[in-house]
């Protein structure tokens, strides 16, 4: 709808293919920072033992082809749009993740091309009206991002990662991170004058505007420790959700907003809440203190 289409299989493969393809991401991404985890989150799936390396690495190769059966099924033109956004899955573990703004970025390019590839499965090329979206939220990821790597500075340092907070303090990535989701916001706000119902849109972004000031007054200067950074980035994945739902009504209306994105928030902020900080900071792993 969003994209200018609307059968019922392209829709429900819009929906699909992200899924499953954040879901190949986030096995691979286990599997390659495998290293990594030793050292700095010993209590993750692989190197806790809850999770063979090569069954995460089989999941995600599987997760990855499912993804790409059902987006090749419903339009061929995907496939590069898909290639790109496989190679960037296994680049950010291998090759960006360790060298600072470049990994934050890469992933960030990740939500703008999983953007596309849902807007594809809809239609047979994206409209032009997609485009401040995709930068939108290509801009969000990128920022919440970066107050993950705050929240994992120590893990980071230890592990030989130069990221931003590694190489320039917490508050310099925190203010960096600022600035990109401020970008994202302008971006989705001029996304609202090609959209079919502009009011809604720009009603869901005050919302959006709303929690993600809250997440950066979390973390503002002098006040940053790792559980701080934890909560900034759980607030800062709610609100894309929200973000997402403003797009969503300037297309189809806020009633259709509300029923899509309101049960996977309340999904999501049920989860994050009793699992999230108890697998950051398990017991015993101290207070998740770090220095400004």
């Amino acid at each position: 709808m969003v994209a200018g289409g609307g059968s019922a299989a392209g829709i429900a493969v819009a929906v699909l293919a992200p899924v499953l393809g954040w879901l190949a991401g986030h096995y691979l991404g286990d599997y390659f920072d495998r290293d990594l985890d030793a050292i700095a989150k010993p209590h993750r799936p692989i190197p806790s033992g809850r999770l063979g390396a090569r069954t995460a690495l089989v999941c995600g190769i599987a997760c990855a082809a499912a993804s790409l059966l059902a987006t090749t099924l419903v339009n061929w033109r995907i496939l590069p749009v898909f290639a790109c956004a496989f190679a960037g899955i296994v680049t950010y573990s291998l090759v960006f993740k360790q060298r600072g703004l470049a990994g934050n970025v890469n992933r960030g390019a990740l939500s703008a091309l999983a953007t596309v590839v849902g807007a594809m499965a809809v239609a047979p090329w994206p409209s032009w009206a997609l485009l401040p979206v995709a930068l939108g939220f290509g801009l969000h990821d990128t920022a919440s991002n970066l107050i993950g790597t705050v929240r994992d500075v120590d893990g980071d340092r230890a592990g030989g990662y130069r990221s931003v907070p590694v190489r320039h303090g917490t508050t310099t990535a925190v203010r960096l991170a600022a600035v990109l989701w401020a970008a994202a916001v302008v971006a989705i706000g001029a996304g609202a004058l090609a959209a079919e119902r502009p009011v809604p849109q720009l009603a869901g972004l005050a919302v959006a505007v709303l929690a993600g000031g809250y997440a950066f007054a979390v973390v503002r200067p002098g006040s940053v420790t790792r559980r701080r950074a934890l909560r900034s980035h759980e607030v800062l994945v709610a609100e894309r959700m929200v973000l997402a739902g403003a797009v969503v009504a300037g297309a189809a209306g806020p009633a259709l907003a509300v029923a899509v994105v309101l049960p996977a928030l309340v999904v999501s902020l049920f989860m994050q809440a009793r699992m999230r900080a108890r697998h950051e900071f398990p017991a015993g792993a101290g207070d998740g203190e770090d220095t400004p």
